[in-house]
């Protein structure tokens, strides 16, 4: 038998390669902690180790937002009809467009100016604040001094589908996560037993589609539910009335081996287990989802705070209220549409159209404050109204002639107006301006990207350290830009 024993320096060199070696891989291990924390690492490494992608997750920083509840207002509703009043309108009523206002080339403009048209609504100040809304949002206007009024939001796209999209994912183009997917994917789901982030609907279907509601690169795991809007809510909930609960349960199990043991021979394919987890979710909210979104518990004077007692209310207003019990059961991102397929899309007859839409929706959006205030929920829930756009102070190619009840205004993306309440927001002010035609963002502009970089700090997440690797790159909600709106942060 040889003798293999070591030399007595070799033996010192393996026993100092060791100890150097085990050095190294501690300080790698804290160093890629350090990394992950601090963002340069994607979270996604940090939060491998995790069995469960919709477990609950620390925030980056103390939350001022539990939830979100995003009104959106399809179409894109006129900014300087409703919250960003331009008297200097009144008095270039019918001129060209000025040549001191700079114009882009579009299909609506094209190489002339379209004549100006000032708003036909009255104005009033409201509450303590003295915020000016017109008299299409009475409602609303009695909730001002929650509001931060953000006067001077711009964006990327011209056309509806491209725009929708980038108010949801950050990017006119397909294929990125949407803002509630990213919402998911930072902090998980507080509620085991209902979807975290749920999209509600009207009448027709949202521009673009489920790409709105979209996971992108991320895990599936994480997109939207769509919850229906005729009939249940939530289709093929309740298992067959022949189908005991020990049978269901059986079966479930059974289903999820198979893919356990088809996804250990594709460990790289997360659809996998966002399937075994959407299973398991779906057997659990057939226990928690049908009393949450059963709006008959309600008693008839909630019910009627949000419009539910008009037919005209009683949709969106319904959509407001289950927004309410979702955030109030622990949903972290809710999604409520408003005139879903462009309804607030008025290139014609601008008064006939907005009149419809602002009935529909004001009343239900100031109940849905007035209800989350009353129930302490709004100190914890960050609502967000807004479009994918607003409209030009001048009229459409579409309009016929100036008279009140035909003009309409053109898509604007230069300049229009958001608002927030609650979750950490400091209300009863008006943030940026636009210029003295309300055509462009001028006084402190912040694009959509600032807007989810501000709802994500809300929720305690930091927008350049919520990170994804994909395709080699660390992948952020922002695209690796966006600035928080400090004036809203209270």
């Amino acid at each position: 038998m040889p003798n293999t024993r070591l030399h007595p320096r070799s033996e010192t060199r393996s026993r100092r390669r060791f100890l150097s070696g085990s050095g190294s891989g501690l300080g790698a291990l804290a160093l890629s902690h350090l990394l992950s924390d601090s963002g340069v690492l994607p979270r996604a490494l940090g939060a491998a180790a995790d069995k469960h992608p919709l477990a609950s997750k620390r925030p980056h920083h103390p939350p001022k937002a539990k939830s979100v509840i995003w009104l959106f207002m399809e179409g894109g509703p006129s900014h300087i009809d409703l919250f960003d009043p331009k008297p200097a309108l009144e008095k270039l009523a019918g001129q060209r467009t000025p040549e001191s206002f700079k114009l882009p080339v579009t299909s609506a403009t094209g190489s002339h100016r379209m004549p100006l048209v000032p708003s036909q609504r009255k104005w009033k100040q409201h509450g303590k604040s003295g915020l000016w809304v017109s008299d299409w949002y009475p409602h609303i206007a009695g909730q001002v001094d929650d509001l931060a009024v953000i006067r001077s939001c711009w964006a990327d796209g011209l056309n509806h589908v491209g725009s929708v999209r980038q108010m949801n994912t950050g990017s006119i183009l397909a294929g990125r996560p949407s803002l509630g997917a990213w919402t998911t994917y930072g902090l998980g789901a507080a509620n085991q037993n209902l979807p975290a982030f749920v999209v509600l609907t009207d009448d027709r279907v949202v521009r673009g589609g489920p790409t709105n509601w979209s996971s992108g690169f991320l895990p599936a795991t994480y997109q939207g539910t769509h919850l229906q809007k005729d009939g249940p809510p939530i289709l093929d909930l309740l298992p067959p009335g022949h189908v005991s609960d020990r049978q269901q349960r059986s079966r479930l199990d059974l289903l999820q081996a198979l893919n356990r043991h088809h996804a250990r021979e594709w460990p790289s394919e997360d659809e996998l287990d966002a399937r075994m987890e959407s299973y398991e979710l779906a057997y659990r909210m057939q226990g928690a989802a049908p009393e949450i979104v059963d709006l008959g518990k309600e008693s008839e004077a909630t019910k009627n705070l949000y419009g539910m007692d008009d037919k005209v209310t009683a949709k969106f207003g319904g959509n407001c209220l289950l927004a309410r019990r979702l955030v109030e059961n622990g949903v972290r991102f809710v999604e409520v549409y408003c005139g879903s397929g462009s309804g607030w899309d008025a290139h014609s007859q601008l008064e006939e159209n907005h009149s419809k839409w602002c009935a529909v929706s004001d009343k239900p959006v100031a109940g849905l404050l007035a209800d989350l205030k009353s129930r302490g929920l709004l100190e914890s829930t960050l609502v967000v109204w807004g479009g994918e756009f607003g409209r030009t102070p001048f009229t459409d190619t579409n309009s016929t002639g100036l008279n009140p009840g035909k003009y309409g205004r053109d898509h604007n993306p230069w300049g229009f107006t958001m608002w927030m309440a609650g979750g950490g927001v400091k209300g009863g002010q008006a943030i940026g301006t636009t210029d003295e035609i309300g055509f462009r963002a001028v006084d402190k502009p912040y694009h959509v990207h600032d807007i989810h970089a501000t709802v994500l700090h809300l929720l305690g997440l930091n927008h350049l350290n919520l990170t994804f690797l994909h395709n080699g790159r660390p992948e952020r909600a922002t695209v690796n830009s966006g600035t928080l709106i400090a004036e809203a942060l209270a």
